[in-house]
C-alpha cells in the first residue's frame, strides 16, 4: 500500500496532466493497483481465519480419533484367552451369556473373533476386524467332535 502512495505522489511531483492520455492510463493503473492490494489484505485475513477454524477442526478430530481409536484398541482385547492378546469371555458381558462360543483365527487379518453356534450353523460370517467374508463347512459330526472338548457350564 505504501508503494503505491509513493507512485501516486510521485505522478502528482512529476506534474503530470490526468486529463492526458499518459496521465490517465498511469493513474488507472495506480488505481487498479490500490484495488488489487485492497483484495489481498481482505483474501489474507479470510485465510487466517480460515487457518484458525481448521487448526479448531483438527483438534476437535484429533480428539474424536482418540476416543475411536482407544475404543478400537479395547475391543481388540475383549476375544478369548487362548489367542495372543485376547481376554477371557466374561468381558463380554450380557452379549454372551447365552450361547455357545466358539473362537477361530481370521485366515485374512489372524485376528481372533469368537463364533456362536447360529453362525457356525449358517456357515459363513464376515470378520469385524478386516471385513473378509469367512465361509464354514461343518457337518454334524465335526460340530459334536468340537463341542465335545469344550469344558461344561456349572
Amino acid at each position: 500500500m505504501d508503494k503505491i502512495a509513493y507512485l501516486k505522489g510521485l505522478l502528482d511531483g512529476q506534474e503530470i496532466d490526468k486529463s492526458s492520455k499518459e496521465g490517465k492510463a498511469l493513474y488507472a493503473i495506480c488505481d487498479a493497483l490500490d484495488e488489487i492490494v485492497k483484495y489481498t489484505e481482505e483474501l489474507e485475513d479470510r485465510v487466517a481465519e480460515l487457518e484458525e477454524l481448521c487448526d479448531i477442526l483438527d483438534e476437535d478430530l484429533g480428539d474424536m480419533e482418540e476416543l475411536l481409536l482407544d475404543d478400537d484398541d479395547d475391543d481388540d482385547d475383549d476375544y478369548c484367552g487362548s489367542c495372543d492378546g485376547c481376554a477371557d469371555f466374561e468381558d463380554f458381558g450380557d452379549d454372551f451369556d447365552d450361547d455357545e462360543q466358539y473362537e477361530t483365527v481370521c485366515p485374512t487379518c489372524g485376528k481372533c473373533i469368537l463364533l456362536d453356534e447360529k453362525t457356525l450353523e449358517e456357515g459363513e460370517t464376515v470378520c469385524p476386524n478386516c471385513g473378509e467374508e469367512l465361509e464354514f463347512d461343518f457337518d454334524e459330526r465335526e460340530i459334536e467332535a468340537l463341542t465335545a472338548d469344550l469344558p461344561t457350564e456349572k
